[in-house]
């Protein structure tokens, strides 16, 4: 194990799987080391510290935690390994069974990440089995976190855990019950952003429409909050249950300064018995009416929807029913999951299980769908005039940027035009169809 009984001089890789939640808070935690003199890696360098902050979503996202952690054991092999987010939450003892792996955070302890280490390191000879720290079942810190790396796109943490309980899911055991830190909180993270030249901020968190559960304010007041924020260009909403968008938030949305025209409503089932199944909070006709209410006021708007295929007790018709009601919606793009099997939810007591080809075949039925409806959307802007803002990423000699409705668009790469809103005219679709050319107006 390297000496870390000083930090200054040192160097750190970072690992983020999963949410955007989690690339927030890797983002924090690196500030956290910077401000020990520990400075990012750069190519080709081999780090003394890496960070990977997992995910625990399905069984999946589990096998390519292990995977990263023995790929840096190989690209690294001297480094002192932390291993946090939600897989050491719920799975600490196996993570820490993992050649390798140094240290086990659990989700109060990420960002006391400088202390841990130091315990740890004037603890020779202790394993991460013996030292890890124990996560706790009742998870009640909020540490703000605001992602700022190589993306013009800012995450800015504002709420974090759950309370619904849902039963094929496991994130209020990794994540906690529903927490959030105050709207003065969240304003002043956004105008530090500001300050240092970001653009655009997408809001994130577990269930963010329960925003001011532990502080008495509402979502509503965050979002009217942020859009006085000057030096925003963009705000973007991720990821909110249908039963807790409400219709006035998606009034102002629409008439707002800095607030994009841009969703993600997580559906999971387009049949309403095995939304019971999955004790979800709406059914599909509430989410019939959120979706024609954001269409009615944004008719240009680009709605993400998470869905779930093989979830158990879905039968054929059931999926067959989910399949129609889904196609029928005016949605932009499908986000499918295979649902995976999670050790501790009341989904196993469900007896119906389906099979795994079947399974694979109704995500295909189902990108199917969703290929064309993204395509169409695409299609509608082509020869209009749209307003992008360029992301750092450079893809070749190419750069990208996204449109205020999400769509995104490519162009030759241009330094003076990055995290710049430039207006262009769209063109016709790119080589590989995954964005739209452009040309200046």
């Amino acid at each position: 194990m390297i000496d870390l009984s000083v930090f200054e001089n040192k160097t750190a890789a970072y690992y983020t799987l999963g949410c955007k939640l989690n690339f927030a808070e890797t983002s924090t935690i690196g500030k956290l080391l910077a401000e020990k003199g520990v400075r990012k890696i750069r190519a080709g360098e081999r780090a003394d510290i890496c960070v990977v902050n997992t995910c625990s979503v399905t069984e999946l996202a589990d096998k390519k935690c292990r995977q990263t952690i023995r790929k840096i054991g190989k690209e690294h092999p001297n480094a002192f390994v932390v291993v946090t987010g939600c897989y050491a939450q719920l799975k600490p003892d196996e993570v820490a069974s993992i050649e390798g792996v140094d240290l086990v955070l659990g989700a109060e302890q990420k960002l006391d990440i400088i202390s841990y280490i130091d315990g740890l390191t004037k603890n020779e000879g202790s394993s991460a089995a013996s030292i890890f720290a124990s996560p706790t079942k009742d998870i009640r810190t909020f540490a703000p976190s605001c992602s700022s790396d190589d993306r013009t796109r800012h995450f800015l943490k504002v709420q974090d855990g759950c309370d619904y309980f849902c039963s094929f899911c496991t994130i209020p055991f990794a994540r906690g019950r529903s927490r959030n830190g105050t709207i003065a909180d969240v304003i002043a993270q956004a105008k530090d952003v500001a300050g240092k030249g970001g653009k655009e901020i997408v809001l994130t968190g577990v269930n963010i429409g329960d925003f001011g559960k532990t502080t008495g304010e509402t979502f509503i007041d965050l979002i009217r909050a942020l859009d006085e924020v000057e030096g925003i260009e963009r705000f973007r909403i991720s990821s909110i249950e249908p039963n807790l968008i409400t219709d006035e938030a998606i009034d102002f949305v629409a008439s707002s300064k800095r607030f994009a025209p841009h969703f993600h409503i997580p559906l999971q089932s387009g049949s309403d018995g095995v939304l019971k199944l999955m004790r979800r909070r709406y059914d599909t006709n509430l989410f019939r009416q959120k979706i024609e209410t954001i269409k009615q006021a944004m008719p240009s708007a680009f709605i993400g929807v998470d869905v779930i295929v093989g979830t158990r007790g879905e039968t054929d018709d059931f999926f067959e029913e989910a399949r129609e009601f889904i196609n029928s919606l005016e949605i932009t793009q499908l986000h499918v999951f295979s649902y995976s099997e999670r050790p501790g939810t009341q989904a196993l007591k469900i007896s119906y299980a389906v099979d795994p080809k079947t399974k694979h075949r109704r995500s295909q039925q189902l990108l199917d769908i969703s290929e064309a409806k993204l395509q169409s959307f695409y299609e509608k802007y082509i020869n209009q005039e749209a307003v992008v803002l360029f992301e750092h990423t450079r893809k070749g000699n190419m750069m990208q940027g996204f449109t205020e409705n999400y769509i995104k668009v490519e162009m030759p790469y241009e330094d003076s035009a990055i995290n710049i809103l430039k207006t262009v005219r769209l063109g016709g679709w790119n080589e590989d169809k995954t964005a739209l050319t452009a040309n200046y107006v």
